[in-house]
């Protein structure tokens, strides 16, 4: 409380923290707005039918389900970050721009995405629209209908991803993780209306089970997102002129889970692009298109299959995202530059491969903790039946994650003003 006082006695804390809410509100405020033209009720049903679109609703700030002009939020800017990230593993040059060109060169690869971000979220706007149509929650759109919509679609996700900039601007935290994090808190109200409103004596014993695999959850969350290997470091001693330098021993932190939350991100928005291609080919006129449409969406409505691919996916972007945020060699180099070494490790190339060895298997728990917390909601709602709670394990991990994340940000801000 003594620190949450504070924050509000500094002007400059206390503008940037009401800055940012402002900008949450307004955020609300447009996923509130609906596109006209849409039968409610069908809307509804069409999210109870496809299980994955209301999961990905809930990270669009619920801009999806209600239809609302910023539909899409941030998916399609988390997309095109995910394709120019696995485009620096093709390109060299973009590598070097993203990792070695400094602040002027991640400026310059973030414009890179946000430029992609207006044709990905003209295409996914287009295929969901279809998608739709099809399920006649929307009625016929004339070309210009379509142009329009398709023109909203854009600047609503344009609209969401500079809100987030801005955020992340204020150094109180990620500007993206914010809203998500915004978005699922505001649905959590309505998740908790509906199984108050299903709750029956029957059932009083599942949704006490259900409350303490929550606070499970919450405090493996906690514990394995403060979790890290610490690596002890020595430095030599060096004398320069009259001062000595060195012959200190410290530690290099190696997270558990390095990546955060954003494979579970990156994973759900890759889970989309099946559903949209299989939307394109049903509603193609060759018969043979049709029927491997339907086999697609067949396939993707199979919760074992949905669950299984969101396991892999989510493992193996932990190592991905891992991999692209800390590297290895230039680790070792640096610390070799310092006049450090690992006690037991050969400088240089055998500490560059101590680090890889150890980084793969405690990633690996990261990366089997993050893919379980991901397919918990199935689980749970297969042993229980409740459906109510369609996110589960998978927003309590980014709104704890992200909590944590914007605490220690708050707490560094606190810092630097006391020194």
């Amino acid at each position: 409380m003594e620190r949450f006082l504070k924050l509000f006695k500094i002007p400059d804390i206390r503008n940037r923290i009401l800055f940012i809410m402002g900008l949450i509100i307004v955020f609300r405020v447009a996923a509130a707005i609906p596109v006209p033209g849409v039968d409610a009720a069908r809307l509804q049903q069409f999210f109870s039918d496809f299980q994955l679109f209301g999961l990905v609703s809930t990270f669009t700030g619920g801009g999806l389900d209600s239809f609302s002009i910023v539909m899409l939020g941030l998916g399609p800017y988390i997309t095109g970050s995910i394709i120019m990230q696995l485009l620096t593993m093709i390109f060299p040059s973009l590598e070097q721009m993203y990792k070695y060109e400094g602040e002027a060169g991640r400026q310059r690869f973030n414009q890179y995405s946000r430029i992609l971000t207006v044709p990905l979220a003209i295409v996914q706007g287009y295929a969901f629209l279809l998608l739709l149509s099809r399920q006649s929650v929307i009625g016929e759109l004339s070309v210009f209908g379509w142009v329009n919509a398709l023109i909203v679609i854009a600047a609503g996700s344009v609209f969401v991803m500079w809100l987030g900039e801005l955020i992340s601007e204020k150094n109180l935290g990620n500007g993206v993780s914010l809203l998500i994090f915004a978005g699922i808190v505001a649905g959590f109200l309505t998740q908790i209306k509906q199984a108050l409103f299903s709750f029956t004596s029957q059932l009083a014993l599942t949704y006490i089970g259900f409350a303490v695999i929550a606070v499970i959850v919450i405090a493996g969350v906690v514990y394995l997102t403060e979790a890290q290997r610490n690596i002890p470091i020595n430095y030599a001693k060096r004398v320069r002129g009259n001062r000595v330098y060195g012959g200190v021993s410290t530690y290099l932190p190696m997270r558990v889970n390095n990546a955060g939350v954003m494979p579970i991100i990156f994973a759900l928005s890759l889970l989309l692009f099946p559903g949209m291609i299989a939307s394109f080919l049903q509603a193609a006129s060759t018969p043979w298109l049709q029927n491997i449409g339907s086999f697609f969406t067949r396939v993707i409505q199979n919760q074992w299959i949905y669950s299984i691919a969101y396991f892999i996916m989510v493992v193996v972007f932990t190592y991905f995202y891992t991999a692209v945020t800390f590297d290895p060699k230039s680790i070792s180099e640096n610390v070799q530059k310092q006049g450090g070494y690992i006690p037991g490790i050969r400088p240089g190339i055998p500490t560059t491969q101590f680090l890889t060895h150890l980084l793969n298997r405690v990633t690996l728990v990261g990366a089997l903790f993050l893919g379980l917390i991901a397919i918990l909601p199935q689980a749970v709602r297969g042993l229980t039946g409740i459906t109510a709670f369609t996110v589960g394990g998978t927003s309590i991990l980014i709104v704890v994650s992200v909590a944590l994340e914007t605490m220690k940000a708050i707490d560094a801000q606190l810092a630097m003003y006391e020194y």
